[in-house]
């Protein structure tokens, strides 16, 4: 099924808010291919003002019986305009086949937080789109009713029709759309959601992607395909280390190419920065090749600031010195791990390293936009559309209502498109050619050099166990720079968000367990990556479970199971002061049941046990992480040092399944990003400076480092709708790397406690 394409739509009338965002029922907003002044038959000017429920989903219906659904979450590959879709379409009693998705511009009153990141996107709005639906659902079923004059209870809504099966009568969606808009949107007691057991697409795995054709014939638009009628093209030259800034600059040079048009200066902000730009020195042209070719020629004189010592090998000895003193701060301490340590049977300790990342998705960043008659509109591949519109309206000094975002398709993400500084770039310089449309592009170099990279960590374990092997005591010391760098002056400590990732909700059954997060102050920009900080936090757990498993001479899978202990609810508040991404821990306690049963699953998958041959191993990982079970067991081959990942099996307990095929590919995408990670990627620092440009430098996963064999299992523990559902964009990664390292160890013996693995192996 094709989609209509993604356009700016306007602003829909308001139903009500729940908390501090505010969301509508759109029904009735213009469609592609029709007069802006044919109104659909059931839509906004019908809505009274100030109904009030929580809806956060929209619905529009054409005369002809076309269902739009308006997708308010950023499209980067995750499927979340199809999963969207389905819910409302399911709840609503569409034909599929006559749904069509539009994307919602940035517009924080009509659809509150639109912020396509940690993996919430059906976790937050599955019930509200539910709700959407029904009342959708109940106005269309009320107006045929009425049209019949029968009670509402006689007539049935469902398959794009309401019938009446006392009088054989049905009237379609699109006949009753009209007199439906006229009618009061049911709230409370009158908005009855459907039985899930009804349900046609959610939880079906034969329902395509909508953007599928598009993207695969061409016909789709990503933030680097926008055109606009005189549009200008320009490429920044950035300040090479953070915090510097141009000290001086020639642009004579830059100037005499023919088709240059104009050289700009764009100033930076004080620390912290947030998302504005770094500043630089912007070359403007009639196409992106001459941009470049003039930002070449550009002779600039740089002030190196106060990061332009940073070296990334100095500044993890650093960070290890601090992981390895007493004194920073405790944010977990429950028994007397001092007392269980030094009674300990036997001690043990280990360090791990994770370098700096970048998200390097395949679309770098890239934005046009246009600002006329006191009015911005922009064009962008943006994860957080309302942000952009916010800080774009703030750099421009126009009015928030003054200002448009539409938001286009992504070309990948992971964290890097959350922030839009690239699209206060391209405004600027709009400005400065007199509101002249400007696209604004990344080159891949500029992304890798200039962007928000994931925090450089160093995590100390040290344990203590009994006589029988088991551990008695834990200390987990946590050193790496905050994301929350970019928000305050000089932090040094974790924020509650990042240490509640794996970290401070820990649900081993150890009784004396103490955290402790020392200062590390970051010299570069942390941004958000896919899963964050899970990725060091299981990364350390994990691989030193594995450890421990060696120390107690015991199977490491059945050693895990063990030190996961009986099934239970672990309240998080009961191991800190803050909890995991900000859940409420009341409904969100972690099973750990429900751990155990993905780790078995992830090791019957890959047949753990079974005799392997030399240089080959199997290893296996566990975590929980955005209200998903995850873990992942790797077969490893290595050969002259070299390491291949033959086979992997990775298992999922994400509660309710709405969308079983995207969660698939979700957890494929993951185990191929996490080989990268274990393998190959790092971002190094000397003199202030990326020393990566490109995939050639910057190593990722190719496709002939992924597996032969690739098997996910979807484990469904918790299938009633009422439960919460959990994450799947993010949690598929984090025992990824743990996975591999700790196979690494059971085909050659040695530890893996330091990424990427690179050349660690060869002799």
């Amino acid at each position: 099924m094709r989609d209509t394409p993604i356009l700016n739509v306007s602003r829909r009338g308001v139903l009500g808010g729940l908390g501090a965002a505010t969301f509508v029922l759109s029904v009735g907003l213009p469609r592609p291919g029709r007069a802006q002044d044919d109104e659909p038959e059931f839509g906004r000017d019908a809505m009274p003002n100030g109904w009030t429920d929580d809806p956060k989903a929209f619905v529009a219906i054409d005369a002809d019986g076309t269902v739009t659904v308006t997708c308010h979450r950023s499209e980067m590959g995750q499927g979340v305009r199809t999963s969207i879709a389905m819910v409302v379409a399911d709840e609503l009693g569409a034909d599929w086949e006559r749904v069509r998705v539009d994307q919602a511009p940035g517009e924080e009153e009509t659809y509150g937080n639109q912020d396509t990141d940690g993996s919430r996107s059906l976790r937050h709005f599955f019930m509200p789109m539910r709700r959407v639906g029904a009342a959708a659902r109940a106005m269309l079923a009320q107006a045929a009713a009425d049209e019949w004059g029968v009670d509402v209870s006689e007539v049935t809504a469902g398959n794009h029709e309401v019938t009446h099966a006392a009088s054989d009568r049905s009237l379609g969606y699109g006949e009753l759309a009209a007199a439906a808009m006229e009618l009061d949107v049911p709230t409370g007691d009158a908005l009855v959601l459907m039985d899930p057991s009804a349900f046609r697409y959610v939880g079906s795995s034969e329902i395509g992607l909508v953007d599928n054709m598009d993207i695969t014939t061409g016909h789709t638009t990503y933030g680097i395909d926008v055109r606009r009628d005189g549009m200008l093209y320009a490429v920044v030259a950035r300040p090479p280390v953070y915090g510097g800034r141009a000290a001086s600059y020639d642009d004579s040079a830059a100037l005499a190419i023919e088709g240059v048009e104009k050289v700009v200066a764009i100033d930076p902000v004080d620390f912290p920065t947030e998302f504005s730009p770094l500043g630089g020195v912007a070359v403007i042209a009639r196409n992106t090749y001459l941009a470049m070719k003039g930002r070449d020629a550009l002779e600039i004189e740089w002030e190196g600031g106060p990061n332009a010592e940073y070296d990334s090998a100095a500044y993890r000895e650093t960070l290890s010195q601090a992981a390895n003193a007493p004194g920073g701060t405790v944010i977990r301490d429950e028994g007397d791990f001092d007392a269980a340590y030094e009674g300990a049977a036997q001690t043990l300790e280990a360090e791990y390293y994770v370098p700096h990342l970048a998200q390097a998705p395949m679309e770098p960043p890239a934005a046009v936009v246009e600002i006329r008659d006191g009015r911005a509109e922009a064009w962008a591949c943006t994860q957080a559309p309302q942000v952009t519109r916010l800080r774009l309206a703030e750099r421009l000094g126009l009015e928030k209502e003054d200002v448009t975002v539409n938001v286009t398709l992504l070309g990948g993400g992971f964290g890097r498109k959350s922030k839009p500084d690239f699209v206060i770039e391209a405004g600027i310089l709009s400005q400065a050619m007199d509101g002249a449309p400007v696209k604004l592009t990344w080159t891949r170099e500029d992304d890798i050099h200039h962007g928000y990279y994931h925090t450089v960590s160093v995590e100390k374990m040290s344990a203590g166990l009994d006589d029988g092997g088991a551990p008695v005591a834990w200390l987990h010391r946590t050193a790496a720079p905050t994301i929350g760098s970019i928000f305050a002056p000089d932090p040094k400590h974790k924020l509650p968000f990042e240490l509640g990732m794996g970290l401070l909700n820990m649900p081993l059954a150890i009784e004396n367990v103490r955290a402790e997060n020392p200062e590390a102050p970051a010299h570069v920009r942390i941004g958000w990556y896919r899963s964050v900080s899970n990725i060091p936090h299981a990364f350390a757990i994990q691989s030193f479970v594995a450890e421990l498993a060696q120390a107690a001479g015991r199977d490491p899978k059945d050693y895990l199971l063990e030190v996961i202990g009986p099934a239970r609810l672990v309240d998080p508040r009961d191991q800190g002061d803050v909890w995991n991404y900000g859940e409420n821990p009341e409904v969100y306690p972690i099973d750990t049941g429900r751990l155990a049963a993905v780790v078995e699953a992830a090791a019957e998958g890959i047949e753990w046990g079974r005799e392997m041959p030399e240089g080959s191993g199997l290893g296996i990982a566990g975590h929980y992480s955005f209200v998903s079970y995850v873990a992942v067991a790797a077969e490893v081959t290595v050969e002259d040092g070299l390491v291949s990942v033959p086979r992997v099996s990775i298992a999922i307990d994400c509660g309710p399944q709405v969308n079983p095929d995207r969660i698939r590919s979700q957890m494929e995408g993951a185990v191929v990003m996490g080989i990268g990670q274990a393998l190959m990627s790092e971002i190094t620092f000397a003199e202030g400076r990326a020393q990566q440009d490109n995939y050639d430098t910057y190593l990722v996963a190719r496709m002939e480092d992924t597996p032969k064999r690739l098997d996910v299992h979807l484990v469904t523990s918790h299938s009633a709708y009422d439960q919460p559902l959990g994450g799947v964009g993010e949690p598929g990664l984090p025992p990824v790397v743990p996975a591999i390292t700790n196979a690494i160890f059971a085909a050659t013996g040695t530890r893996i406690r330091s990424l990427p693995i690179g050349d660690q192996l060869r002799s």
